[in-house]
């Protein structure tokens, strides 16, 4: 029995270079702007239980200290100058201190809270500044009560309250105001003034995170409180409770469910840890940037949680997301490290939300697949746009979330978007050579580089063919482009799926196979971007791997 003819070498995957920066890599905490512990039964029945009996009580407690602290609120601020433009000093600051302070103990006692302090406070020489983190709740305010009151950082709106308003004015706040275009810059030029006062101001405690998250990690820290260069003491808040009632952030309880939730515990347990005090080295003095980043790291490690570069940011597109009917959380990025690293505004990123979300919205969970895609492009599925599909699909779970999208538009499409990456691509459908494109012709070179004969590219065509005279001019084509930059890449990747075919076919061509004669050749389209010279037939493998 005759033997089978050996079988020809296999061909080897060919892989196009994927482009996989270590530093855009996902953050181990996707999501820390969602709080996901949900009541069981028996924690229900007993939330119930208790609450019939704990919050009536622990509501007429907290009034009662409320009205207590008020009249030592009005002592403090009754003729105090304007807009805290002179520190409270003398008898009526440290009467009117004392009482606040014991007061507040008194209010976190009533609602149910057992606090347990580690470390000790600094001085207000020794660090001007307290930096609190992770800020995951309304009720990390105790830290300021621990503290001794230092001053904080609140909206114009809510010292116009009327009641609560005048007890947060007796801490001297900074006061921050959404009207003022100038409200980031004064405020940061009024922090810096009372850190470099001498002590003659109290402390100013800030949460530099900006906003809550579920204490998962520490996101970035904003630059106000590290702009001044002075000492900082790092203040760490927990809350090591087996039923998490107190989160407040973006997707989760809210602001009532939270309050009463925690009010029908029997107790609910805090630890405030003061970090020794961190002197700024004269380089971070001159980039608050790195300052704020080694305190972070600092406080990161003794909670023993990760730092991510999710920002307040996030939680805007997180929002418009919502309005746009994806999952809220389709809309984080880690806004520091992209909009850093690729040169973003939050507008940009804003707009590709819009974009995404028109592709994405065919599908459920926010996620784009290879149909979406392919859809988006009104193109069918193929070799060369599975290959732009697994650039954007970093990861390789086989679809494309909005940081995937984000990345890829930014690191593929738009460096491969080019004029003379368009000016080529023009050159190629224009097999004529006449500067227009025909129908015909943009048929031909699509089936081709797609190795779909029978395909129906009309739709792309006429929505290219802006002043619809069936030929498409070169500022057609370019406006097209650069609107459309997945074309670009998705042009690119075709041509280096060509390169990658010769080499394979240079590598693995039997050395006794006759060449085959140029009539018996299957008929490509050329032009002088991709012309058929004498030499395409006898170039070496070596011409061929270096093409």
């Amino acid at each position: 029995m005759a033997s089978p003819p050996p079988l020809p070498p296999a061909l080897p995957p060919r892989s196009l270079p994927l482009p996989r920066q270590q530093s855009l890599a996902s953050p181990t905490v996707l999501n820390p702007f969602v709080q996901e512990a949900r009541l069981d039964k028996p924690a229900k029945t007993r939330a119930i239980l208790f609450g019939l009996i704990l919050v009536p009580l622990r509501v007429i407690g907290m009034l009662l200290t409320l009205l207590m602290a008020w009249p030592f609120a009005l002592l403090a601020t009754f003729g105090a100058p304007e807009k805290g433009t002179m520190p409270l000093q003398g008898w009526k600051r440290k009467l009117s201190y004392s009482a606040l302070t014991f007061l507040g103990h008194v209010l976190f006692i009533v609602m149910g809270f057992w606090v347990k302090v580690k470390g000790k406070v600094a001085s207000p020489k020794e660090a001007p500044i307290l930096a609190v983190a992770p800020h995951s709740s309304f009720f990390d305010g105790i830290v300021c009560v621990v503290a001794g009151l230092p001053s904080t950082v609140s909206r114009q709106e809510n010292l116009m309250a009327p009641f609560l308003g005048r007890i947060l004015n007796s801490l001297q706040p900074v006061v921050v105001s959404r009207v003022d275009p100038d409200s980031r810059k004064n405020t940061i030029n009024e922090i810096t003034r009372r850190a470099t006062s001498g002590g003659q101001w109290p402390q100013v405690l800030v949460f530099p995170e900006g906003t809550c998250t579920n204490r998962s990690c520490l996101i970035t820290f904003k630059q106000g409180a590290f702009i001044p260069g002075v000492p900082v003491q790092p203040v760490l808040i927990r809350y090591p409770n087996k039923l998490d009632t107190v989160t407040w952030t973006w997707q989760g309880n809210s602001f009532n469910e939270a309050l009463v939730l925690t009010l029908c515990q029997l107790f609910t347990k805090v630890e405030v840890e003061f970090l020794p005090v961190h002197i700024p080295t004269e380089e971070e003095k001159h980039d608050p940037i790195l300052f704020a980043n080694r305190v972070r790291n600092k406080m990161s490690s003794a909670l023993g949680v990760p730092v991510t570069d999710h920002t307040y940011e996030d939680c805007r597109l997180m929002i418009s997301a919502g309005q746009l009917t994806l999952p809220m959380e389709a809309g984080l990025v880690e806004f520091t490290k992209i909009s850093k690293k690729l040169n973003l505004k939050w507008d940009n990123i804003r707009e590709q939300l819009s974009q995404f979300a028109a592709i994405a919205n065919a599908s459920k969970g926010g996620r784009i697949g290879i149909e979406e895609f392919a859809n988006y492009l009104k193109l069918p599925v193929s070799e060369v746009l599975g290959e732009l599909f697994a650039l954007f699909d970093r990861n390789g779970d086989g679809s494309i979330d909005f940081r995937e999208y984000v990345i890829g538009l930014s690191v593929l499409c738009n460096p491969a978007n080019t004029e003379q990456t368009i000016q080529m691509a023009f050159q190629l459908f224009d097999i004529d050579e006449d500067g227009i494109i025909s129908e015909d012709e943009f048929a031909l070179i699509i089936r081709s580089s797609l190795g779909l004969p029978d395909l129906d590219v009309s739709n792309l065509f006429k929505e290219i063919d802006a002043d619809k005279t069936n030929k498409l001019s070169y500022e057609e084509f370019k406006d097209f482009a650069l609107k459309h930059p997945e074309y670009a890449k998705l042009f690119t990747t075709y041509i280096e799926l060509q390169r990658s075919q010769l080499y394979t076919e240079a590598e693995f061509q039997p050395a006794t196979t006759p060449k085959t004669p140029v009539s018996e050749k299957t008929s490509v389209p050329r032009n002088k971007v991709c012309p058929q010279t004498p030499e395409d037939d006898h170039s070496s493998a070596s011409d061929k791997k270096e093409d």
